[in-house]
């Protein structure tokens, strides 16, 4: 198949563009695309700088050239500079990527848009993905906006009535949509507002119908309203390979008049036998330690600290607290700190090859690793870390406030309540060699607090990278911006490779000669 003929999908809310990669990397057997991105849509600058370059990326037919990866490898400075070398996938990325905000922009300009995208395909099946901004509907969101005047106004509550719009006019094959688990219980003006999408989806005029399918559900996946359970739309992500315990609402749409509702019961995803673990995934990364904040990053200054844990009385309280061996592994952990690692860059030559998975992430044009930089942590937080992924490691969980010797709880007004069982009393949490990784969110890009690496001797948090790997980005896919603005774009992100198993359902549900691999 060519990438003209391609089934073209439309991309909104796009992000660094993790829906889109699944679609735009699904192959046939034969090795060519099943998909093509017609035009992917999103507002902030950062993540459309990641989608536009990806999309460069993709406009090599058989390989991107040397010139891509020496600007991963910062051999190339700039954007600017590489897509001056190759002005023609340069044009042709800037038409498929769109720095645009959707319920903003004038509906003719998003329409004229779209008609241009699909122009050269209809009236062949195409397919529309996306997904609203999700702050507003997650529990950390609403809890944070509670008793706000906004809240009920906040736009994100109806943006995604502009992606009903857009299903309206243009009339999708298919559409997918992605969005957070907090829609189960996320009301506006005392309605469940999952209630209303998935009536609105089903039925978006009155001649127009869409069958709507749950994908990671035991029974046949089918409803119609009134007759909707919204928990059937929750997919488990670890369930399907991904490194992550990720739940999220994805509700896929069949247009009536494209298929029958019988024919939409192989749209179903297949569950993977075992699942996939942070080891898997982030343990053949090179070593990197965790940088000294505030100016402190001083010759040896990161070692001493570290190695200042093996004589301090928080270690002999924990002796009280837990146990001898704990303490014991903690000062072990302790004096094999190496204080000659580096804290990464934006490039570090490395072999990253992987026991698992190895043809999803690797790239063998690219000799190391991208976006793998810690940042700085201030030294109180050097031996938090070490306690908590020490204690991850001796006993496979990560630990509460209530575990913590007193010396090291953090100076916060409500730690009291939260060492009982009020929120946020896992403030500090390790993520565990063995198990998939707890859901990287958008929070990531705050402290990393939430995300500690499950190796004691780094005590630090997670790199970009890493966060990326449990997200299931390829190691090629490089994040624009600041590194707080990378964090948080893989935080929004849909996991691409979860994603292309939903594209690989959908290919052979449109047409079952698309068998793909």
């Amino acid at each position: 198949m060519a990438r003209e003929s391609a089934i073209p999908v439309i991309d909104l809310f796009a992000g660094p563009g993790g829906l889109g990669e699944g679609f735009a990397s699904t192959l046939s057997r034969s090795g060519t695309p099943v998909y093509r991105i017609a035009l992917s849509i999103e507002k902030d600058p950062h993540a459309y700088r990641t989608l536009l370059l990806r999309s460069f990326f993709r406009q090599f037919a058989d390989a991107a050239p040397q010139d891509y990866y020496d600007y991963l490898m910062h051999r190339i400075d700039s954007v600017d500079a590489l897509f001056d070398r190759h002005p023609t996938a340069a044009e042709a990325a800037r038409s498929e990527a769109w720095q645009g905000t959707l319920g903003k922009a004038a509906p003719q300009t998003i329409n004229r848009r779209i008609d241009e995208a699909l122009a050269r395909s209809r009236p062949t099946p195409w397919i529309l993905v996306g997904g609203p901004p999700c702050q507003a509907y997650s529990v950390a969101g609403r809890s944070r906006m509670n008793g706000s005047a906004s809240f009920a106004d906040d736009e994100r509550h109806t943006l995604y009535r502009e992606y009903l719009r857009i299903i309206r006019r243009h009339q999708p094959s298919v559409f997918v949509m992605e969005n957070v688990k907090g829609l189960l219980s996320s009301k506006h003006r005392d309605r469940l507002i999952l209630d209303q999408i998935l009536r609105d989806l089903s039925r978006p005029t009155r001649s127009l119908k869409y069958q709507l399918v749950a994908l990671d559900y035991d029974d046949t996946g089918l409803f119609e309203a009134p007759e909707f359970e919204p928990e059937n739309f929750l997919v488990h992500a670890e369930r399907f390979g991904v490194p992550q315990n990720r739940h999220r609402i994805i509700i896929v749409g069949v247009n009536s008049s494209f298929r029958s509702t019988m024919q939409t019961s192989s749209l179903r995803l297949t569950r993977h036998d075992a699942l996939t673990t942070c080891r898997d995934v982030i343990n053949g990364l090179p070593k990197v330690r965790s940088s000294l904040s505030r100016g402190l990053e001083l010759e040896g200054a990161w070692q001493r600290h570290m190695r200042s844990a093996v004589r301090a009385q928080w270690v002999r309280d924990v002796e009280q607290l837990h146990s001898v061996d704990l303490a014991k592994r903690i000062r072990q952990n302790a004096r094999e700190t190496d204080g000659t690692l580096g804290i990464g860059g934006r490039f570090i030559e490395a072999d990253p090859s992987l026991p698992r998975h190895s043809e999803w992430f690797n790239d063998p044009r690219l000799p190391g690793v991208c976006n793998h930089e810690t940042r700085g942590h201030i030294p109180a937080d050097l031996h938090r870390y070490l306690f908590v992924s020490t204690y991850g490691e001796c006993k496979q969980v990560s630990p509460r406030l209530r575990h913590f010797p007193d010396a090291l709880l953090p100076a916060h007004s409500n730690v009291a309540e939260a060492r009982g069982n009020g929120m946020f009393n896992d403030r500090f949490r390790v993520q565990l060699w063995d198990q998939p990784a707890t859901t990287v969110t958008a929070h990531i890009a705050k402290d990393g607090h939430y995300f500690i690496h499950p190796d004691p001797t780094q005590a630090r948090s997670l790199t970009v990278r890493e966060a990326a790997r449990l997200q299931s980005f390829p190691d090629n896919y490089f994040f624009e911006g600041p590194r707080t603005e990378q964090y948080r774009q893989i935080g929004n992100a849909v996991p691409p490779l979860l994603a292309r198993q939903i594209a690989a359902v959908v290919a052979s549900f449109i047409d079952p000669s698309l068998s793909t691999h």
